[in-house]
């Protein structure tokens, strides 16, 4: 069961014809996967940043997938929301984060949150419980291609 399009927590909304792409910065933990996954789409040198109307929304939705933190969702205008991973999948990244993917039921301060791929916190300093921010320094330094410095969260 995926979060509703309308849940503001799945950040802000990058629409095109065919498929819509949500991007929360805050969960963002810059593996770049969809930097390297479709550079036409995702490209951080330019604002926006993410344009979905560059290439088919059936990749879009592949690549989109492939982000392990759950900071990029979209939503195909013909078809249904993402389907979960199963059976849920848990690996800890060694620097840091538990990259989580299935049918995932979240307790968030905001309340339940319905996921498919979540980057959890591993260490307890996180000050975005359940979800890993970088607090012990995971992903440090210079980003790798999909932080959006100049945007601001909705």
């Amino acid at each position: 069961m995926a979060t509703p399009a309308d849940d503001d927590r799945l950040g802000r909304a990058y629409a095109a014809p065919e498929v819509t792409v949500f991007y929360d910065r805050g969960r963002c933990r810059h593996y770049a996967e969809c930097v390297r996954g479709l550079p036409q789409v995702f490209d951080p040198t330019r604002r926006p940043w993410i344009r979905a109307d560059l290439a088919d929304p059936n990749a879009v939705a592949e690549v989109v997938r492939r982000c392990p933190t759950g900071a990029l969702h979209y939503r195909l205008a013909a078809d249904a929301p993402e389907e979960p991973t199963r059976p849920t999948s848990i690996t800890r990244d060694p620097a840091g984060p538990l990259l989580v993917r299935g049918d995932l039921h979240l307790d968030t301060p905001e309340g339940p949150l319905a996921e498919t791929r979540a980057a959890l916190c591993g260490c307890g300093q996180t000050s975005t419980q359940p979800f890993c921010d970088g607090a012990c320094g995971v992903n440090a330094g210079l980003s790798r291609g999909t932080r959006d410095q100049t945007e601001k969260s909705p």
